[in-house]
Formats: structure tokens, sequence, C-alpha cells
């Protein structure tokens, strides 16, 4: 009954957008990206598709939720919002959709661009954990370029600790995506792909970021679509 379950999926996804509008994790345009993301990563990949996708928006706002006042007392001009609005949305899912619209068009490759999704997805966990829980939980801070201690909660500033609890998100992702597909070098590539993203997000923070040439949105795309890059690499090496 493949089409009985695919009604149910868009049900499902519907009532999550509204529950998530609802709640106030995501603004009005924020839930209609979201959908649009949902239903085009379900078309391209599936199921698990939409599990890697849920898996990633719980994470992000369970951690961007996590001691919020603490973090906003840190640094009071970088907002933590919990509301997501269009731009973010797209900013963090704009990759899957995108690849997830080249496996309809492409389905021969279609396992590629899954792929890559995934490495998307676990380059947005891993930037949005590291920053969200490196702002609670970092001992020592330092400039990604320079190496060189700065101030916590600035543009391209990373942790250890920070770094690490990234990881572990990018592992979240590259399991839930082998659940699906099968456990072999692939959890490798996509756990390889988050970490690099999320690093790769850094280096762009301290260097354009800071300098107000990009702003934060476009960073997010940018380390996802590297991820995605990366994963591709990886897997025609």
């Amino acid at each position: 009954m493949p089409q009985l379950s695919s009604i149910i999926i868009l049900v499902l996804l519907g009532a999550f957008m509204l529950l998530c509008v609802k709640k106030g994790k995501l603004t009005p345009a924020g839930g209609l990206a979201a959908g649009i993301t949902g239903l085009l990563v379900f078309a391209g990949s599936g199921i698990t598709g939409v599990i890697l996708l849920t898996v990633f928006f719980l994470l992000a706002t369970i951690a961007t939720s996590h001691r919020k006042t603490q973090k906003a007392a840190v640094n009071p001009h970088e907002a933590h919002p919990e509301k997501r609005n269009a731009g973010q949305v797209f900013a963090n899912g704009g990759v899957a959709a995108v690849m997830a619209s080249l496996s309809l068009a492409d389905p021969a490759h279609s396992n590629v661009y899954i792929l890559m999704i995934a490495a998307s997805l676990a380059s947005a966990t891993a930037d949005t954990i590291s920053s969200e829980l490196g702002m609670v939980y970092g001992r020592n801070f330092y400039n990604i370029l320079t190496f060189k201690r700065d101030t916590k909660g600035l543009d391209g500033v990373v942790s250890l600790e920070g770094t690490l609890a990234g990881a572990a998100g990018a592992l979240i992702i590259a399991i839930v995506y082998s659940i699906g597909y099968g456990f072999d070098e692939r959890l490798i590539y996509i756990l390889v792909a988050g970490v690099l993203g999320n690093l790769i997000d850094s280096v762009l923070g301290a260097s354009l970021e800071r300098k107000r040439y990009i702003n934060n949105d476009i960073v997010n795309f940018l380390n996802t679509l590297f991820a995605a890059l990366i994963a591709l690499l990886l897997f025609y090496r």
C-alpha cells in the first residue's frame, strides 16, 4: 500500500509543521518553507530522508532551547531564536531540498544524492549543536583561524567541548541514515563531512561573517553545501 503510506507520511508531516508553528518553533513562513523542504526530501529520498530532517530539527531545537538565558547573558548581541524563519529553514535544509530534487530528476544516481542529503544535515546538526552547547559547556575558546584565545560567542570561535558535541550530532545523523540504508563506509563519509562542514562554518564565521560580507544564513547554507560535496568526493574517491 505505497499510496496509503505516502498519504500517512504527508499528513504527519503537515501536522508536525502546524504543531511547530503553534508552539512557536517556526514562523508561519518558516513552517511553509519547512513543509516544502520536507515534501521534496520525502519525494527524493523516502521516509528515511524525512526522518533525517526531523532528527536534525529536533536536535537543533533542543540545543537552541537549552539554557537559552545563560547563552543570551554571555553575548546579548547574538540572538538565539527558537522560532526559525523561512530564511533559516532554507539555510539549513536548502541543500537537502536541492539534492532531493536532483534525485527525482536523476533517479539512476539517487543513492549519491541521498548520501549528500544526509551529509548536509549532519553538518547543519553539528554546527547548531557545537555553537549552542559550546556556549554552555565550553571551557577554553579559540579563534579557528589564529588558534589564539578569543571571546566566547563570537563568529568563528570554537571550543573542544562544542566541537565534540557537534561531532556527536553528526554521528547521530550518520547512524539514522545507516539504519535506513545499511551500515557501511557511508556512515564514516557522513560523519567526516558533517565535522568538516562544521569547521568550514567556523572558518567562514571568523573571516567573512565577522567582516559582515555575508550573514549567518549564507554561512549555514555554504557549510551544508560543502559537506554534501565532501560526501560526494568520498563516495567517488
